[in-house]
Order: structure tokens, then sequence, then C-alpha cells
């Protein structure tokens, strides 16, 4: 068997978990990680590339002679991360610029899903806030959702419950440019009600294979309030997501998204996540994102029974209607354990306790996202971002595998350390 190299782009917990997946292929003799972190180094040799430096990493792939590069992080497949490393003959996992835009920009999925009938909700596009500003008044329908076009680091959408939020919002994305240029444009949504669903799927541009279903709580407080944040937790399998709904779904969204694609050109090839709302009027896309969510490959990847190196193989080489992929038939749950004062402010250098010096907890497997080694003696982690643990753990069902992560989280401790109590709880289907 050919024993194969890969180099991870990216330094999150979406990382860790595909890193502590690849580990586990018969056929991956050796892992690189760029810019990773600390519970990362652990598990891979990591280097000190910025995910977003393209040539940066694909002279690294070049120096290490590694056989695939896995691009995992939004914003260098948006940038053209892929393309840059199969012009210089360089395997690699994730689609290319021209896929990558469904992420890229909302304002272009709005209108994919427009024009080939995709469900989705109702919208219009502004480039001027006196004009979105005019549109909300006039429409004085409440919450609306305001989303800004390009990548936000998961934190883009707001929902606004009447005016003034709607005001702020506008001002904040397009005149603030509190996220840059992604504020040029908006999209102003009507608000969608319904149980959320995410659902990754395996695509090779022809064939697509959904992955288990998972649900993220975006919300940083108990009970979905607070500020969105790039998620506080994740569950698998979705308890509202059907083998009838999966169906509908695979119908009238997945499939249909994947032939859209094709027939603009853009062929998909990686990994596309489909962000849902089961409305009342049958499942409607809220967003596409053009890779692993984080934290939902927490939960979906360690359900994974296939060997993840095979998929991504096939993938690249657009055999994937050959695999039968296959999954764990028990559940999964991760608590992310932020920076107090995460999605704001946070203080950084702060020592984690009760983890092993692999950074794991017995009973539990951490993905590492905001973390780094520390530098004195007896090592150790130190926070180093806002999302800093995603606590996961298996079980039979929900509701043991809840018990388990959340046992887990009560043996690490690091001042300010704030998660939700109620992930998988408030959501449980009566």
């Amino acid at each position: 068997m050919e024993r194969l190299t890969y180099l991870v782009v990216g330094g999150g917990g979406r990382e860790h978990t595909i890193i502590r997946k690849l580990k586990e292929s018969a056929d991956v003799d050796k892992i690189y990680c760029t810019p990773g972190n600390g519970g990362i180094s652990k598990d891979a040799e990591v280097f000190d590339v910025a995910a977003t430096d393209i040539d940066g990493v694909v002279a690294l792939a070049e120096q290490l002679k590694v056989d695939c590069v896995f691009v995992a992080p939004d914003d260098p497949l948006v940038l053209g991360m892929v393309d840059a490393l199969n012009e210089r003959g360089i395997r690699a996992f994730g689609p290319n610029k021209k896929a990558a835009i469904i992420e890229g920009s909302k304002v272009f999925s709005k209108e994919l899903m427009k024009k080939y009938g995709i469900p989705s909700a109702a919208y219009e596009v502004f480039n001027d806030p006196k004009a979105a500003l005019d549109y909300i008044r006039s429409r004085d329908s409440y919450p609306a959702v305001i989303k800004a076009d390009g990548l936000a680091l998961g934190k883009g959408v707001v929902i606004a419950e009447n005016f003034d939020e709607a005001k702020a919002a506008i001002h904040s994305i397009m005149e603030d440019k509190i996220f840059g240029n992604s504020g040029n444009n908006i999209v102003i949504e009507e608000f969608l009600t319904g149980p959320e669903v995410s659902v990754l799927a395996f695509t090779d541009g022809h064939c697509v294979k959904p992955m288990v279903s998972s649900m993220d709580h975006k919300r940083v407080f108990n009970g979905n309030l607070g500020p969105n944040t790039g998620g506080m937790g994740t569950i698998s399998p979705n308890p509202f997501y059907t083998d009838e709904v999966a169906q509908e779904c695979m119908g009238k969204i997945f499939l249909p998204t994947i032939n859209a694609m094709n027939a603009e050109g853009r062929t998909f090839k990686g990994c596309l996540y489909f962000g849902l709302m089961l409305t009342p009027n049958g499942p409607k896309v809220i967003e596409y994102n053009c890779r692993f969510g984080d934290p939902e490959a927490q939960v979906v990847l360690p359900r994974l029974k296939t060997d993840f190196s095979t998929i991504i193989n096939a993938i690249i080489d657009e055999k994937l209607s050959d695999l039968d992929i296959e999954w764990d038939n028990g559940a999964c749950a991760c608590v992310i354990m932020a920076s107090g004062g995460y999605p704001g402010k946070y203080d950084k250098g702060i020592e984690i306790t009760g983890l092993d010096k692999h950074g794991q907890v017995e009973g539990a497997t951490v993905y590492h996202a905001g973390t780094k080694c520390s530098e004195y003696a007896g090592g150790g982690f130190l926070t180093n971002g806002g999302r800093v643990l995603g606590v996961t753990a298996k079980g039979a069902n929900l509701d043991e595998a809840l018990a388990n992560a959340y046992a887990a989280v009560e043996k690490i401790k690091f001042k300010g350390a704030h998660y939700r109590t109620d992930i998988g709880r408030a959501y449980k289907k009566s």
C-alpha cells in the first residue's frame, strides 16, 4: 500500500478534527499542518505559514513533497488556493475559486438558487445603505435577516428584531465596514422559521453523498440568546432530520445545487455544506459553505467509518460513486469552551488545566481551536483565541453523548471559560 503525506491548511478545531481523522487512515504516513495550534502540534508537524498565504503554502507543499493538500478554511478556498496548487501539479482537496464563490458571495448564491428554483428565503440585494434602510422601513416586517455579502468568520448575519437594530446592522456592515469589503453589498432576507439543520456533503462534481446530519448552536448564551458566534456546540444526528426530509432535500436541494454549479461552469469538488431551515413549507436553504463546518465537523467526522483518505482521493479523482460510505449509528456531541467575552473582546494566554500532555481528557476527544503550547517548564496549553476547545464525545444516543461531553467539560478549567450548558437540550424533538 502506498503511504501518503498530507498538508492540512488551517489552525482551528475543524482542522484538528480533520487531522485526527486522517491519522486513523491506513494509507496515511505523515501529516503536516500550517499554521496549526497547540493541540494540533501534538498530532501533526506544524509550520508558521498563514492559511491565506497562497504562495507560501504552495512553496511549503513543494518543499515537503506532500501527496495532497487539504485546504480546510473558507478564505484560502475563495482566494483560489486550490487553483494555485493544481497549477503546480499538486493534488488538493477543496473547490477551486470559481466554485468556492458559492460561499464567497451571498449575492451569487441567492441568485443561483433563484435561477435554478432551489428553495430559499425571499431576498433583495443592496449596495447603498440608504436604499437598504428605506427598504427595511417600507417593509416594516421583523425579524429581518441582514447578511454581509462576503466572508465574515461566520458572524456576518444579523437578525434584527426592530428598525433600530436593522439600522445599526446596516450602518456597521456597510459604513463602519466591520467586515471590510465583505460589507460592500448586503442581502436582506425574509425571516424563516423552523428547526435548523446542517448537512455536509461529499461531492466530486457529479456524485453527491450527504454525511450524517448535525445541528449547530450559533448564539453565545443559553436559550439561543446573545450575538451570533462561529458556533458554540453541535449534535449529530439532528433529531428533526428524518429519512423523509433527507429524501426531499436530495431531490429539491442537494442534486439541483450540484447540477446548477455544473451548468454555470463552476463544478464543485470537495465538501459542500448545506445550512437548511425546515419550514412549514418544506426545507429551504439558509446558506451554503464551501468546506467543512466548524464545529459541525467535530460531530460528523467522528461518526465516519469509511476510510477518510480513501474518500478524499476518490473525490479528487472524480470516483466518489465507486464508494459506499458508512457511518456510526450512534450519536456525537460537541461543547465549545470559549474565552470570556467571546465573540467580543477577550484575553489570551490564560493557562488551561485538566488536559493531559497531548491536550486530551479521558472520556472525550478534545479538538483544539484557540490554543498554543506553553513555553513554561512542564509545557501545557494556553488560550489563544475566542473559541478555545471543542470537547466532543460519542454515545449510543444523544443523551449519552451529551452526558459524556459535559462530564469531560467539567474536568477542564481556565479563567473566564464560557460554554453553553444547554447544547442539544433546548431543541429536543417533542
